[in-house]
């Protein structure tokens, strides 16, 4: 079987923590290195850390340092994480913040425990879950984006692009298409040069 996961789980609220917990916890895919109440927990831990955590589930609204603020820290202290945002809040504001700082999906509170656990193994494999409503959220305001610049992204490219805005991987991205895992890779590496930008998240950003 594989080396699980290493997660990290930061929720203040001590009934969703708990309930967090005890479902993730006991998948034999996690092997949980910390369930911390606040940011600060986390970010004190961290430098450290013997095995730093792979995947952090982060709660975006907690008391004293939010979740959207400690993103930045930690992209400093733990690079190569993936983190997710877990928040009530569906507004594009917060979505688009945090991805621009670096979380690797974002998710409602209201996402069923199943759906967050296939999403933690989602992003541990390349891909970038959204919420259904996130994604509509996204889409929403990407769509008016190609009548402005209609040169700018080819209609193949469009099609990549919205993928991505779906939290596909490139593999996802390819079998929806029908195309080459390579064929779509040279299309991202295209879109984000017209784009100017280096990373989904910060493409994800440029689309608002």
């Amino acid at each position: 079987m594989p080396v699980p996961y290493r997660l990290a789980l930061v929720e203040d609220d001590p009934v969703v923590r708990e309930l967090l917990h005890a479902y993730l916890c006991r998948q034999p895919e996690f092997a949980c290195v910390l369930v911390a109440e606040s940011a600060e927990e986390l970010l004190a831990w961290l430098p450290d850390a013997v095995l730093p955590p792979q995947l952090v589930l982060l709660d975006i609204q907690l008391p004293g340092l939010s979740g959207l603020d400690a993103l930045p820290r930690l992209r400093q202290l733990a690079p190569a994480a993936e983190i997710v945002m877990q928040t009530v809040f569906e507004d594009t504001d917060n979505i688009f913040e945090a991805l621009r700082r670096g979380a690797s999906g974002y998710l409602l509170k209201s996402t069923p425990l199943a759906a967050i656990k296939a999403a933690l193994l989602d992003v541990a494999q390349g891909g970038a879950p959204m919420s259904r409503a996130v994604a509509r959220k996204v889409l929403g305001h990407f769509q008016p984006r190609p009548l402005s610049q209609p040169q700018l992204l080819t209609a193949r490219e469009h099609e990549v692009v919205q993928g991505l805005v779906d939290g596909l991987s490139e593999k996802q991205v390819a079998a929806r298409l029908q195309l080459t895992s390579q064929t779509v890779h040279g299309h991202i590496k295209n879109i984000y040069r017209k784009l100017h930008v280096n990373s989904r998240s910060a493409l994800l950003g440029r689309l608002r």
